[in-house]
């Protein structure tokens, strides 16, 4: 096998280790089986450039020497047991484009080296335990600037030679073409739009997605996520956000899914983002959003009420609750949200105040000064007020001071 490069073992039911080899695989996919143990450390890395080991029953952690996978396109080992941190030196991987680690025990947080990967086009984090906040600078992955990088042949043979062995090939992974060759095309699984779909040819080409859903994550969603201006899909449903829905999530023109359910996020469902014409699933669901829905334009007014379930203080359309404020259409900006129905300009307030308090001090200083008879009454009523004052005063301490002389 010394001169095998490429070997395809996917949708079998082999088991236990996989076998040791010196062989420099380009492309290795023995995903779908239940081989277990350890990532085997002995694979030659040098050449790799898709490796699938997803789907299986690997333990442990991602081995050190996968910094070595200077070449790597693919590197899907989700769906497996394995635990630990995520190694920040995935991030110096810089040919990466597509990276599957879900439906694994990894913890800790989200390496900011991951944001260095900017040719990525589709990272998979989901079903984890990460914790911590969304690394802001994830705005960075922008995806591949050359398109047709998965369109990679694993093995080409003449039609005639295969002819006998279609029968137990995966015809996934093969096309014929017009000199009866034959080819095996990349193919990943990844969720959007809640289904679970193969990607391949030119859907992979085009596909830009982030899933980090079924987290621990908190903090609130960063505003930087709102330059991913090619994203498709965005998952960042069942964790512990917190915090408003970004405005700048109104930039997303190309958003096909996105997912925010299952969160603590609160505010207002930002009515800017009826611009994005090309989504077709948004879910808010099971937060603690308020205030009146965008109006129910262009792809808002496909969605249902099952998109805002969970979130009691929403109102207006396709929610059955009516709000409170039937004037308005759509909500106001949100820098306006934390104004008052009134406006007080407070240096003319404490300005009349003062100047009202002078007039009424002089106007009744006036009074006396004219009045002679009122301003005998005024003066008795004073030396009353002191010498009762005095007098309650002089018995207080008189009959406090009795118990100390005795």
């Amino acid at each position: 096998m010394s001169r095998l490069s490429q070997l395809v073992m996917r949708n079998n039911t082999f088991e236990g280790q996989f076998p040791c080899g010196a062989a420099p695989f380009s492309f290795l996919d023995i995903s779908h089986n239940s081989f277990s143990g350890p990532i085997p450390s002995c694979l030659n890395l040098q050449h790799m450039e898709h490796l699938h080991l997803g789907s299986n029953r690997f333990t442990g952690s991602i081995p050190n020497y996968f910094r070595n996978l200077t070449n790597v396109l693919t590197l899907d080992i989700g769906d497996n047991n394995l635990s630990g941190r995520i190694p920040k030196f995935l991030g110096e991987l810089s040919n990466l484009r597509i990276l599957l680690l879900r439906k694994n025990n990894f913890s800790g947080s989200i390496p900011k080296q991951l944001c260095q990967l900017s040719n990525v086009s589709l990272i998979d984090l989901s079903d984890n335990s990460l914790s911590s906040s969304i690394p802001s600078c994830l705005q960075n992955i922008t995806g591949p600037s050359d398109l047709a990088f998965m369109k990679q042949s694993v093995r080409v043979y003449p039609s005639h030679l295969l002819y006998n062995y279609r029968s137990v090939l995966d015809k996934t992974f093969y096309t014929e073409d017009h000199n009866h060759m034959f080819e095996i095309q990349d193919e990943v699984q990844f969720t959007t739009k809640s289904l679970s779909l193969p990607y391949k040819g030119d859907a992979l080409d085009i596909m830009l997605g982030l899933d980090l859903s079924c987290n621990k994550l908190t903090g609130e969603i960063p505003e930087e996520l709102g330059l991913l201006t090619q994203i498709r899909a965005l998952n960042l449903s069942q964790n512990q956000l917190t915090g408003p829905i970004p405005v700048t999530f109104s930039n997303l023109a190309k958003i096909e899914s996105l997912d925010l359910s299952s969160n603590g996020l609160t505010g207002r469902v930002p009515s800017e983002l009826i611009k994005l014409t090309s989504l077709s699933v948004f879910n808010v669901s099971q937060n603690n959003l308020s205030r009146r829905l965008p109006e129910m334009k262009s792809q808002f007014g496909t969605f249902t009420e099952a998109s805002y379930e969970g979130n009691p203080l929403l109102c207006g359309p396709p929610l059955v609750k009516k709000c409170a404020t039937k004037s308005q259409v759509t909500d106001p900006p949100a820098e306006e949200d934390t104004e008052k129905w009134y406006d007080i300009d407070m240096s003319c307030f404490y300005g009349s105040c003062s100047s009202t308090c002078v007039v009424f001090l002089l106007g009744f200083a006036g009074l006396l000064y004219t009045n002679p008879q009122w301003r005998r009454r005024w003066l008795d009523w004073v030396e009353d007020c002191l010498f009762t004052c005095y007098y309650l005063l002089y018995d207080s301490i008189r009959k406090l001071s009795i118990p100390f002389h005795k």
